[in-house]
């Protein structure tokens, strides 16, 4: 996989915010050496959230967002403050770029307070130093300028220092040994993507790759044939979790057995969360309603894993009528009181900090969350043994 290729998910989101005819758009494009936002002297320039990937040294692959300015008017520009609002919900790091002439402004002190709030590390550029210098610039203040280039270079290391590409984060290398087996069960079903295989596979793959051990590849029938013919018993079995049920039968009780889902989980932060929200499933009632949510967006099929399949388990497991509602992409709902319980997707497609915002967000509105892997595994009845990677979790249960 080329550099061009990481995944936005697992890139550093940074957000440039900030007022309109601040120079955000003017900045961007000097940071990144393109053209990728336009710039003009009319204020509002700027009326969707423009976004770029790039390397930036030392973080390496980072995705650069471009904002609509947060001191917009009238009812397209509330949508638009909104539209930036939400991007912060994803920000890893923010830059407030500021007109040098004004100094900062309300608006400009209402996003330092957001980002304060929020706990994203930020740093304030003075842009337009070429028209006037701001003294006795703080730790978190740089001056620049979009239109000489005075300062980009400094602005391109403090943004470095602000943040880490994956906080030393790994999908499971820190579970396995140079040299160990893992079993990944790969099913190609009518769901899977023609010619490819999906991006916590392709990560899992990779990381096993990274950490010296060796992958073994398989689709869930050849399961029994795959473990028969290793030399060396498998470190562990990881399945999606659409069939948890056929390949813990065909897994000896002495391999441990887990999904892809749950240790995608587990890298977004929010496993403990999945692992104590599934048991809300057990207290569903009749017209209770369930929210289903993807953080991608994907056609679904007649046997899709979100609309069809789970809840059909919900139904057979519980016996309730239950109503589903359905999200994906960036369309994650406002109000959440109204659930009974959220089951989310492991999150590949989303990076951490929208996780954990989204998870945030239903333990503040006192709704349980878990996710695919987790509830298939708890309605399967094998919720115990597929944490039996993670002891202090399996001891939970």
């Amino acid at each position: 996989m080329s550099l061009n290729d990481t995944p936005s998910a697992v890139r550093v989101h940074i957000g440039f915010f900030g007022c309109r005819n601040a120079g955000k758009s003017s900045l961007v494009n000097r940071l990144t050496n393109q053209e990728i936002a336009v710039v003009s002297d009319k204020k509002g320039t700027t009326t969707d959230p423009v976004t770029k990937s790039m390397e930036l040294l030392p973080i390496g692959p980072v995705v650069i967002i471009d904002t609509p300015g947060f001191d917009d008017v009238g009812e397209l520009g509330g949508l638009r403050v909104g539209q930036t609002r939400r991007i912060l919900n994803r920000t890893d790091a923010a830059i407030l770029v500021a007109d040098a002439e004004i100094g900062l402004n309300d608006f400009d002190r209402e996003l330092i307070k957001i980002f304060k709030n929020k706990n994203i590390p930020y740093l304030v550029a003075y842009n337009k130093s070429d028209l006037r210098k701001i003294k006795n610039l703080s730790d978190n203040e740089v001056s620049v300028s979009a239109e000489t280039g005075e300062g980009i270079e400094e602005l391109k290391n403090r943004i470095g220092g602000l943040v880490t590409a994956d906080g030393g984060r790994r999908l499971l290398s820190d579970l396995i040994e140079p040299g160990d087996t893992v079993v990944l069960v790969i099913p190609i079903d009518s769901a899977a993507p023609k010619g490819r295989i999906i991006l916590p596979q392709q990560q899992a793959l990779r990381d096993i790759l990274d950490a010296g051990a060796i992958a073994a590849v398989c689709q869930s029938g050849e399961l029994k044939k795959t473990l028969d013919g290793l030399k060396d018993k498998p470190k562990m079995v990881i399945t999606d979790s659409q069939a948890f049920a056929e390949v813990s039968k065909d897994t000896p009780e002495d391999i441990p057995l887990t999904s892809f889902s749950i240790l995608m989980a587990r890298y977004k932060g929010f496993l403990n969360s999945a692992v104590d929200g599934v048991r809300a499933i057990e207290c569903l009632k009749d017209g209770d309603t369930v929210l289903i949510s993807e953080g991608c967006t994907h056609h679904r099929q007649c046997e899709d894993i979100g609309t069809v399949k789970i809840p059909k388990l919900l139904q057979r497991h519980t016996g309730k009528s239950i109503n589903i509602e359905t999200s994906s992409g960036g369309g994650f709902p406002e109000v959440l009181s109204r659930y009974s319980l959220i089951i989310h997707c492991g999150g590949c497609m989303i990076n951490e900090r929208e996780m954990r915002y989204r998870i945030k967000c239903a333990e503040d509105a006192g709704v349980p969350v878990t996710n695919y892997g987790t509830a298939i595994a708890y309605m399967t009845g094998i919720l115990k043994r597929s944490l039996g990677v993670f002891p202090r979790l399996s001891e939970k249960l």
